[in-house]
């Protein structure tokens, strides 16, 4: 028995999607120990049809994460383990020869992992820039193309890729275009103590215990219709807008230390990542506009990985989360 309840192709009233929701949100965490905002995020990511990117050093739960949500929403769940040697049709499938009992050979489209509610592409950065590129259109389009033929993908369909930040051997960093597709970057914490005793006694038993299944696949496209319903006051996508402008160095009003260690800033993605996760954010609130609050919120993920920073920023250990920290002190929410 899931969580809601309701007749296929009929909506539920706005309040009771809100609910499941949450309670998707309640039934995930309770699977993942510690780890706030890369659960959040990524039910912000699955809810808005966007996709996520899932940075921390092994161990801190992104596959188990992916695993929840697929249990928690009755989503089918593709895993890619991204290699040098792994080729672009590994990840979209390719055209083979059949040939059944009794007829003659064929040419038959046999679709790769892509093809499936939410992918885990494992250790993304593993891949060489080739075989990244092959997730570009599914991403962006909701298509693949193989051989001439563009197929579509179901829905839903969200990407939630992870990377290592600390070993870089053999990796090929996401390139600018790449990384402005992810709506969000969330970043895995080093567990504590307390954390890290429930880890252990979470993990001990046998069977491993997931997440159990509290609302079907299709509230992920009701809440997506509702997320892009929410009213946004032109005053709060101003602050949108400035603060993702006070983030270019060349702006007038970028703080010094934006001007000193950015060298690109977000493009226009970045701004409207702000509002469509606010808006998101608003609604896991129980609340039904767009508030400063709520691209204060978002801002982080939303943003970090649209930073691109000089030789002086890595020589000086400044991170993008302390740029748009910066921003966030500097930019005031009312115009002046």
């Amino acid at each position: 028995m899931t969580a809601v309840e309701q007749a296929p192709g009929i909506p539920l009233p706005a309040g009771d999607l809100v609910q499941a929701a949450q309670e998707v949100h309640r039934e995930v965490a309770s699977a993942i120990v510690g780890q706030g905002e890369p659960v959040r995020g990524a039910l912000l990511c699955l809810i808005t049809g966007r996709h996520a990117l899932l940075e921390g050093v092994p161990g801190l739960g992104k596959t188990s994460l992916v695993r929840a949500f697929s249990q928690a929403l009755g989503l089918t769940c593709g895993r890619i383990q991204f290699t040098p040697d792994l080729m672009p049709a590994d990840i979209t499938g390719t055209n083979v020869l059949s040939r059944l009992p009794g007829r003659d050979l064929s040419v038959v489209f046999q679709p790769g992992p892509v093809f499936t509610n939410l992918l885990l592409a494992d250790e993304i950065n593993r891949a060489t820039p080739k075989t990244q590129s092959a997730l570009l259109e599914a991403m962006e389009e909701g298509t693949v193309t193989t051989a001439g033929t563009t197929r579509e993908l179901g829905r839903p369909f969200c990407v939630l890729a992870t990377q290592n930040p600390v070993e870089a051997h053999g990796t090929y960093p996401l390139p600018e275009a790449q990384l402005d597709r992810f709506l969000l970057k969330l970043h895995f914490g080093l567990p504590g103590k307390d954390e890290l005793t429930r880890i252990v006694m979470h993990t001990a038993g046998s069977p491993r215990p997931g997440a159990a299944h509290v609302a079907p696949a299709r509230l992920l496209d009701q809440l997506g219709e509702l997320v892009r319903a929410v009213p946004m006051a032109p005053h709060v996508v101003d602050y949108a807008s400035r603060l993702t402008l006070a983030l270019h160095p060349g702006h007038p009003g970028a703080p010094e230390p934006v001007r000193r260690f950015v060298r690109h800033g977000p493009s226009p993605r970045g701004t409207q990542a702000l509002c469509l996760a606010g808006r998101a954010a608003a609604l896991l609130d129980d609340r039904f506009s767009l508030a400063y609050r709520d691209i204060r919120a978002v801002s982080q993920p939303a943003l970090r990985h649209r930073l691109v920073l000089n030789l002086a920023a890595e020589r000086e250990g400044i991170s993008p989360d302390t740029l748009v920290a910066e921003a966030l002190a500097r930019v005031p929410e009312e115009p002046a």
